[in-house]
């Protein structure tokens, strides 16, 4: 939280918890009566004033208390990334429902949305794990007319993608010549976890078309995907963001639901925990919302991602250990079926955290 002193830190966090438990504006009174603060409601006012020019907090109107923004959410949940964990009794009873589903991964999935949706009382979404054997074969350019070209992709199983790009500028043949050997050179062989971490060409035809394989392997990859499960959406029919049609059509849409999942977890690392507040690019429907993601998984082997969306007040303490840990079980349980790898300590899947 740059440039706010200690006291505005405070003052904002407890704001935003406050609207996160009753839904409604908070004023300098009711934070100095409900937490004892020890400084007058006008010192707690000239603050909320302050945040609210700084766009961390917004006032409906005139006579009413303060909302948080999402700057005021995003700063709120930097601080428990860093430190939200579940009761060690909530540990124990997440274990206890895996092990009670025996040694099915799609059985895995399905309790884990159960369980994610009970503790962080949102929907939960859990795709079931999938092979990552998208591997890049080769790629050619093709010269058409102008700024057209044809782009024809090869994946090692003998897939053939092909499709129209249209350039920033005309590019000889020859240029794309080089601008596919060169991609040819650096992608040889390599699986779609692989590419996504490759830094990017300097020559920008080369770049771009980089970009454009990596979307094409992606698709290819989400079509592979397993079965999606989704839980809880009785926790949020009640709220006024999930009341929009647009909403509550995109949970009804599964493929939909993969292709986000996909895409918001591309680049995250198994079992690390991303919070998007508000829409993700392209994903209007969800303006009013947010995520709790995270991908788990053996890399390079077989990997899910799950997560649960609700409205920007959800119960963040509650969601992000929640998804933390899930991801965490998920991951050793798939390492122990995939690797045989018991070597992990029985307390890294009872806490989620690898082992020391």
């Amino acid at each position: 939280m740059e440039a706010l002193t200690e006291r505005q830190q405070n003052i904002l966090l407890l704001v935003v918890q406050e609207y996160i438990d009753t839904a409604q504006p908070v004023s300098s009174g009711r934070l100095v009566r409900r937490f004892g603060l020890p400084f007058s409601s006008a010192t707690v006012r000239n603050e909320l004033a302050a945040l609210t020019e700084m766009g961390y907090l917004h006032q409906p109107h005139t006579s009413a208390g303060r909302v948080p923004t999402e700057r005021g959410y995003r700063a709120f949940v930097a601080e428990l990334l860093a430190r939200s964990e579940l009761r060690p009794e909530v540990r124990e009873s997440i274990l206890a429902e895996f092990v009670s589903a025996g040694p099915d991964p799609e059985r895995w999935a399905q309790v884990a949305a159960a369980v994610l949706a009970q503790y962080a009382q949102a929907i939960s979404l859990v795709t079931a794990p999938h092979a990552e054997q998208v591997r890049f074969k080769r790629v050619e350019l093709i010269a058409i007319q102008g700024r057209q070209a044809l782009m024809v992709l090869v994946l090692t199983g003998g897939e053939v993608l092909q499709r129209v790009l249209t350039l920033p500028e005309p590019a000889s043949q020859e240029r794309l010549r080089r601008a596919s050997d060169a991609l040819n050179r650096l992608l040889a062989g390599k699986r779609l976890p692989e590419i996504r971490t490759l830094a990017r060409p300097h020559d920008v035809l080369a770049a771009d078309s980089l970009r454009w394989i990596l979307q094409d392997l992606e698709s290819v990859a989400q079509q592979q995907a397993g079965e999606i499960y989704l839980d809880g959406l009785s926790h949020v029919l009640a709220t006024p963001e999930f009341n929009q049609g647009r909403t509550l059509r995109l949970l009804e849409e599964r493929e939909s639901l993969r292709r986000l999942l996909a895409q918001t977890t591309a680049d995250n690392r198994i079992g690390g925990v991303q919070v998007l507040i508000g829409a993700p690019q392209g994903w209007d429907a969800l303006q009013q919302c947010a995520l709790v993601l995270a991908r788990y998984g053996v890399p390079g082997q077989a990997t899910g991602a799950l997560g649960v969306v609700g409205p920007m007040r959800m119960p963040y303490s509650r969601a992000i250990p929640a998804v933390r840990y899930v991801a965490g079980v998920l991951s050793h349980l798939m390492t122990e079926t995939i690797l045989g790898d018991t070597a992990y300590e029985q307390e890294e899947t009872r806490t989620g955290k690898p082992a020391s």
